[in-house]
């Protein structure tokens, strides 16, 4: 098994925090992992990107240059890598912020209502955490319980009173996601 994940969004975000906790639970799966961040010039605004690279083999190498997978946040990152993402890969995108959808046929396409999902649950900050469910999910690359031990490594003690809500987020992306599997299916 090798995933190759590309994490991509603006400063603000949670870009970071996102590949950090896909890193943390796939290490709770057992697997080898790398997480190479990425930020632009500015931090609140600017580009914020990481690679994301998990294996049941050692790693040679954190730098890829396409992936087997892309999470985008924003219309500027779907338009950046899109055409980075092998073929028959995963293009999830966040579909609350992205106007103009994705025109690759020869990937698999996720719609993720990530923003959406955070505005339900009362709290924008956790788009990140719904997406990162979604993403989760197409991908079948590690469990719930996995993602969730995640958490708490990767927010800080100060902040743990949120976790449930982050589990929340993640569940109803999971939740989204595999409604539209099931749909495409059926």
């Amino acid at each position: 098994m090798l995933e190759e994940i590309l994490i991509a969004g603006f400063g603000g975000q949670g870009v970071m925090l996102m590949g950090q906790l896909l890193a943390y639970g796939a290490i709770y799966e057992g697997c080898e992992v790398t997480f190479f961040p990425s930020y632009g010039p500015e931090m609140r605004g600017g580009t914020a990107n990481c690679t994301v690279v998990i294996s049941d083999q050692r790693i040679g190498s954190p730098i890829r240059n396409t992936f087997t997978a892309l999470m985008a946040m924003n219309q500027a990152s779907l338009a950046k890598f899109e055409d980075r993402v092998k073929i028959g890969g995963v293009l999830a995108y966040n579909e609350t912020l992205i106007d103009t959808p994705p025109r690759r046929r020869d990937v698999k396409i996720v719609q993720i209502p990530a923003n959406e999902i955070a505005t339900e649950l009362g709290s924008p900050q956790v788009a990140n955490m719904a997406a990162m469910g979604g993403l989760v999910k197409v991908l079948g690359i590690m469990s719930l319980d996995s993602l969730c031990k995640g958490l708490k490594r990767v927010i800080p003690k100060y902040r743990h009173h949120l976790i449930p809500l982050n589990e929340e987020a993640i569940r109803r992306g999971m939740e989204v996601v595999q409604g539209n599997m099931k749909a495409m299916e059926g």
